[in-house]
């Protein structure tokens, strides 16, 4: 039997035992097809061959993004509707620019939960991976924290630091029944369980801290089993460092392996307009402009300056309401800032000899201690020192003011008739005991108590009856006086 049907001996090609393509048939020989045997070199150029080819038949899973830029972001105020705006925009811009990794240093204590909740999701779903860095040392980033932690595809802390508060980490808005809220806080603690188990952390505390809430120091999260932490490193080069050749699986089910060995992140700073907003949202700034608000148009009506005063005042009204709106206000106690306001005011012109201003003082500092839910809001109230300074500042302005309106009631009447008495007046027409006498720019008739008076004598003004002065004679050093 001849074969024939193949043209070309592949085999002796490969082996390098023939130069050109040689036809065969089956009468060739056994001996033949002994000589055809491959050598040392030639088993190494296969070996070679193999390993050269094998990257395209074992396709790895997980693949290592290109060396994109590492971006940061830093959340060190008040979480709230800006908060979120912003850490968006950050989030798109490092999947625009492929970034091969984007870390969150949170180090803010209060939180808006409404918007928290969105943020820990944009995080979750975000196509980056997504680092949330707990620091500095000391920082107690609360509610925040937890959210944040929970989301994020690695999560690290620093050294005595803490998150989670001891409060339910999530409130219905509007006042619901008992099994609505029941429904919600289920649907809180599975959210946060879920996204524990997928990046293979500690999600026993996750029913707790929705319902009761919970605080874990560092070393408390790092000791639960599994830790409920990724990393505790001391600074961001650490961080950096223990990053280095990390899986993250992403919410599409890619992977990516971080390279951040050696490297350094790039800031992703707020625009003007986000320090803006951020700025005022912060709950101490925005109640700092309300008063100062009330002060400027206060002043305005106290004294007229052509509206200067007044449109300062507007503005500054208009700024701390931007900032009042994004964080949950107690509409009561704003109403009562105002009402101490007014009180306050009103103490300037009513005989309460500061009655109304202690009232008022009262009002302010139990409205500024409750201006914001804390329930909705953890964490987010005035701070001390900004309300004992209004508070001082507010007292003094009305002592000062007080004083002042005290000086001038016991101050004698200076216009008018009651002004004449005491002031000096020249005789223009003896005094006989009546007569004419010139004082503050004109004549008036006068009676002398005491005899009489010549022309060119002064006397001085005792009363006012009637268009007539009541005067008496006085002697020449006294008119030196």
């Amino acid at each position: 039997m001849r074969i024939d049907s193949v043209p070309i001996n592949y085999t002796a090609l490969c082996y390098g035992m023939m130069d050109k393509p040689t036809r065969f048939d089956g009468a060739m020989s056994m001996s033949m097809m002994r000589h055809i045997r491959p050598t040392a070199r030639q088993i190494r150029c296969a070996v070679y061959l193999f390993f050269l080819l094998l990257p395209l038949f074992a396709v790895p899973k997980a693949q290592a993004q290109a060396e994109g830029p590492i971006y940061q972001v830093v959340l060190d105020g008040v979480i709230s509707r800006h908060t979120v705006a912003y850490v968006r925009r950050a989030i798109q811009s490092a999947e625009a620019a492929q970034a091969n990794a984007l870390i969150i240093q949170v180090q803010s204590e209060g939180a808006v939960l409404r918007d928290l909740r969105g943020l820990a999701a944009d995080v979750a779903n975000a196509q980056v991976p997504v680092v949330v860095y707990i620091a500095p040392e000391g920082t107690a980033s609360g509610a925040a924290g937890a959210w944040l932690l929970s989301a994020s595809h690695l999560a690290a802390m620093a050294p005595n630091t803490s998150f989670g508060v001891a409060s339910p980490l999530a409130e219905p808005i509007s006042n619901v029944s008992d099994q609505v809220r029941e429904r919600f806080l289920d649907e809180v603690a599975a959210q946060i369980a879920t996204w524990n188990q997928e990046r293979g952390r500690n999600d026993s505390w996750a029913e707790r801290a929705a319902r009761e809430g919970v605080v874990f120091n560092n070393a408390q999260a790092a000791a639960l089993d599994p830790p409920g932490v990724d990393l505790v490193v001391r600074d961001q080069a650490d961080l950096l460092t223990s990053l280095e050749g990390r899986s993250i699986t992403l919410a599409d089910g890619s992977q990516i392996i971080l390279r951040t060995l050696g490297r350094s992140s790039q800031p992703l700073d707020p625009n003007l307009w986000e320090s803006i907003l951020l700025t005022l949202a912060d709950p101490t700034i925005a109640f700092l402009l309300l008063v100062m608000a009330g002060i400027a148009i206060y002043a305005e009506f106290a004294t007229p300056t052509l509206g200067v005063l007044a449109g300062i005042g507007t503005v500054l009204f208009i700024a701390s309401m931007i900032g009042l709106f994004a964080l949950p206000i107690n509409w009561i106690s704003l109403i009562g800032l105002l009402l101490a306001f007014g009180l306050v005011a009103a103490d300037l012109f009513t005989p309460s000899h500061g009655a109304l201003t202690v009232v008022g003082l009262i009002t302010l500092v139990l409205s500024a201690f409750t201006l914001f839910d804390t329930a909705q809001a953890p964490g987010v109230t005035v701070a001390f020192w900004a309300i004992m300074l209004v508070a001082l500042f507010i007292t003094l302005f009305t002592a000062i003011g007080l004083y002042l309106v005290l000086r001038v009631r016991r101050q004698p009447v200076a216009t008018g008739q009651e002004g004449l008495i005491g002031r000096l007046a020249e005789v223009r027409q003896r005094l006989a005991p009546e007569g004419m006498v010139f004082v503050d720019g004109a004549l008036w008739r006068a009676v002398c108590e005491e005899g009489e008076a010549e022309v060119g004598e002064y006397v001085r003004v005792t009363a006012v009856y009637e268009l007539r002065l009541t005067v008496r004679r006085v002697e020449a050093s006294d008119t030196m006086k």
